[in-house]
C-alpha cells in the first residue's frame, strides 16, 4: 500500500506528490514547482529519505524547486527527453534532470513500481505514471478537465489522443493531478466531458 502526501505549491497550487511504501522511509517526489524549504521540512518531520525526483512534465511551475532539491538531497531525478525541446521561457530555463524516462519504461524506486505513459499535448514529453493502483497525470488529465494546449509545445490533436488513451486503461485508478483535488479514472470517464 502506498502513502501519498499532497502538498500544493507555490502561485500556481501545483500538486507536489510525496509518495512511499506504507513499510518504508524511502519516498519518491512528484513534481517539486515551488518551495523547497516547505518539501525538505516535510521530509525532515517524516523522517523520510527521498531516492529520485519524477518529473510529468518541465514546465517552470512543476520544476522549480529541483535543482536545491537535488542539491539537497543527492537523489536522481527523471525527465522525458521529449521536453527538452520546450522553450525556455515555459521551463525557467535548462531543465535539470540526471536520467529520461520513456513510454513503456518500468522502474523500481524506493521500492515502488513505476511504469511511464506517454502522454503528449500540454507539453511534447508529458507523462503519466503509474504506481500500485495510482495514476499521476500531471496536467494532461485534471478533475473534470484537461492540461490547456495553447502555450509553446501544446498540442491540441496530441491531448485528444493521450486522453483517448487514458479512457480506454481498463482499471479504475486513483487520479492525482498537477493541480486541483483528485478523482478516479472511472469517475473521470463518466463525467469529464474530455474524456
Amino acid at each position: 500500500m502506498l502513502i501519498i502526501d499532497t502538498l500544493p505549491l507555490g502561485d500556481y497550487q501545483t500538486n507536489c506528490y510525496i509518495v512511499r511504501r506504507e513499510d518504508s522511509r524511502k519516498a519518491l517526489i512528484l513534481d517539486p514547482g515551488y518551495e523547497p524549504e516547505i518539501i525538505l521540512s516535510f521530509l525532515a518531520e517524516h523522517q523520510l529519505t527521498p531516492e529520485a525526483i519524477l518529473l510529468t512534465h518541465g514546465h517552470f511551475d512543476h520544476v522549480g524547486a529541483v535543482r536545491e532539491l537535488a542539491a539537497e538531497t543527492g537523489c536522481r531525478v527523471y525527465l522525458n527527453a521529449k521536453d527538452l525541446a520546450m522553450p525556455p521561457m515555459m521551463t525557467a530555463g535548462p531543465l535539470f534532470y540526471t536520467d529520461t524516462y520513456a513510454e513503456g519504461d518500468q522502474l523500481t524506486l524506493a521500492g515502488i513500481p513505476v511504469t511511464v505513459l506517454e502522454t503528449p499535448g500540454h507539453t511534447p514529453g508529458s507523462v503519466c505514471l503509474v504506481m500500485d493502483g495510482h495514476l499521476f497525470s500531471g496536467d494532461t488529465l485534471f478533475a473534470g478537465s484537461c492540461g490547456r494546449t495553447d502555450l509553446p509545445g501544446g498540442d491540441t490533436r496530441a491531448m485528444r489522443d493521450s486522453l483517448a488513451r487514458l479512457a480506454s486503461l481498463k482499471e479504475n485508478y486513483q487520479v492525482h493531478p498537477g493541480h486541483g483535488h483528485g478523482s478516479t479514472l472511472d469517475w473521470e470517464k463518466k463525467t469529464n466531458p474530455y474524456l
